[in-house]
């Protein structure tokens, strides 16, 4: 809750650039931007919508052809934005709805609750003996799933049973998905073997969107859960990615542990180094070279990734190996030579 806050879009429900958003958080901050702010009827007008969840819903259901009759399932709804809308729209679709955090007054969105904290799905999907469950979080642009058995699914693995759905229609745009390089080696490996390139970004939902919009792709998203599927959506939708992840149980009549099984995930190993200098990761030869010595050992069984934080003197360093004892030991023998010569 104390996280709240007001999100702007551009015209057509796009995130706006990094640069206009700079300008609008600059004006606020202003010392005089309390005199030159418009008042009374300089503030707009309030319209009223007469139906939106009952459109919205509509919407969502519009985007697929099976009806999910026969399938239980099980949605938190993280006391947030999709807490009417959401159990609505499954139920028009045809399936069982069980719903779990759908109940906010303003102090619990996100409490214990959602895509951050799944394991009140999990408890809840095995309780009820459901086919699946789905979190969303509060604002209900992204989510993830459980299988009946409880196992998480994560973003990576969503991404797969929609880039592998799409695909096979021939509707997957240069059969091309766009990820960001924290989504896993075992989704690039498993899109390889389907004859789908993947296309990195930067981390972030606005980088997966530009590179899609600019190469013209359709599906795109984050390990996290924000999937953007731009044939029916200018930004993550967690209600639209578990609608068209349940339509593909349903014409496959396979579990979402079957179909999320495609992605054989790496273990992955993120080591923080603070207290660096951060802006000299891609110029220090010794940590360049660091680099290089365990890339060519892990091969084409893992990968290296070093990423400086946006806005702290921090490294993030990540690994994927094999198996966890070797992710674990690469990423804190690298974060020694971060420290080392990167120290402040």
């Amino acid at each position: 809750m104390p996280d709240n806050g007001i999100k702007f879009f551009a015209r057509g429900g796009l995130k706006l650039d990094d640069d206009v958003e700079d300008e609008i958080e600059s004006t606020l901050l202003e010392r005089d931007a309390a005199t030159s702010r418009p008042v009374g009827a300089g503030l707009g007008r309030v319209r009223s919508h007469p139906s939106p969840v009952e459109d919205y819903a509509s919407h969502l259901v519009g985007t697929i052809e099976p009806s999910l009759a026969g399938l239980r399932i099980v949605l938190d709804c993280a006391n947030g934005a999709a807490s009417e809308v959401g159990p609505k729209a499954l139920r028009d679709a045809g399936a069982e709805v069980i719903t779990v955090a759908a109940e906010p007054d303003g102090l619990n969105i996100n409490d214990g609750c959602g895509s951050t904290h799944l394991d009140l799905l999990r408890a809840a999907v095995v309780e009820h003996e459901a086919d699946a469950g789905f979190a969303v979080d509060g604002d209900a642009d992204r989510c993830l799933a459980v299988d009946a058995s409880g196992e998480v699914v994560d973003g990576d693995q969503l991404l797969a049973v929609l880039a592998l759905s799409l695909h096979e229609r021939g509707a997957l745009r240069a059969d091309t998905l766009v990820a960001t390089v924290m989504s896993n080696l075992g989704l690039v490996r498993a899109m390889s073997a389907a004859g789908i390139g993947v296309r990195r970004t930067a981390v972030g939902d606005r980088y997966v969107l530009e590179a899609m919009r600019s190469s013209g792709h359709n599906l795109g998203g984050e390990q996290s859960g924000h999937v953007i599927m731009s044939d029916h959506a200018t930004t993550g939708d967690g209600l639209l990615s578990a609608l068209h992840v349940l339509a593909r149980m349903a014409v496959t009549r396979s579990t979402l542990a079957e179909l999320a099984g495609v992605v054989q995930r790496l273990p992955q190993v993120l080591v923080n180094v603070p207290g660096v200098d951060r802006t000299r990761v891609g110029a220090d030869t010794e940590l360049s070279d660091a680099v290089a010595r365990v890339e060519a050992e892990l091969g084409d069984t893992g990968r290296v990734l070093l990423r400086p934080s946006g806005t702290e003197p921090l490294v993030r360093v990540m690994v994927e190996a094999a198996d966890t004892a070797t992710a674990q030991r690469v990423a804190d023998d690298l974060a020694a030579v971060v420290r080392s010569r990167l120290a402040l």
